[in-house]
């Protein structure tokens, strides 16, 4: 199969001419303002420019519009981002498992559960808690939580790509407004 698609024409680039806010009448091409003489003493007054001259320059805004979110970069996004979100997870299931180990929460709730579940006067076989929360088996119900929610949120937000095309067909998207700092 041969490629019969023409390649875009290349334009020579123009070079980059930054607007200047602050041009001196004898640049922006008008005649220099005459300035009356004043006598000594007497404070400087400054010329009128016009009713409606503005003295601080214009912020400049771009108004955009999102009309299509590509859905394959919106899959790789949230892919990255559940990633992320996931090992996240993980990190603060360890850190808080280790913080109440440390503290002792395993070990008493788990005497007390074991007390309550015990059958007989002296007979044990109460519940044990603390084999059953050990670190390993949090870490793995844990990352198994992780990977369906790295699943799951990488196929909703590329689901929500699809819809969002959809409604920006029809509505028109989403519009910006991109103002300069001054």
């Amino acid at each position: 199969m041969t490629d019969t698609r023409q390649p875009y024409p290349q334009q020579p680039a123009e070079p980059y001419h930054p607007p200047q806010a602050y041009a001196s009448p004898a640049e922006a091409g008008q005649p220099p303002v005459a300035v009356p003489a004043q006598a000594p003493g007497q404070p400087v007054r400054r010329p009128r420019t016009g009713a409606g001259a503005r003295t601080v320059p214009r912020t400049r805004k771009a108004r955009l519009r999102v009309a299509k979110a590509d859905p394959w970069s919106v899959m790789k996004v949230g892919f990255l981002l559940s990633i992320a979100l996931g090992i996240c997870t993980i990190i603060a299931v360890a850190v808080l498992w280790m913080v109440l180990d440390a503290m002792g929460v395993f070990s008493t709730v788990g005497t007390t559960i074991g007390q309550a579940t015990q059958s007989g006067e002296g007979g044990g076989g109460g519940f044990d808690l603390e084999s059953f929360l050990s670190l390993p088996r949090v870490l793995m119900f844990t990352s198994v939580i992780a990977v369906i929610d790295v699943v799951l949120a990488t196929a909703l937000a590329t689901l929500g790509a699809f819809v969002y095309n959809l409604s920006a067909g029809f509505v028109g998207g989403v519009e910006l407004t991109l103002a300069e700092d001054e």
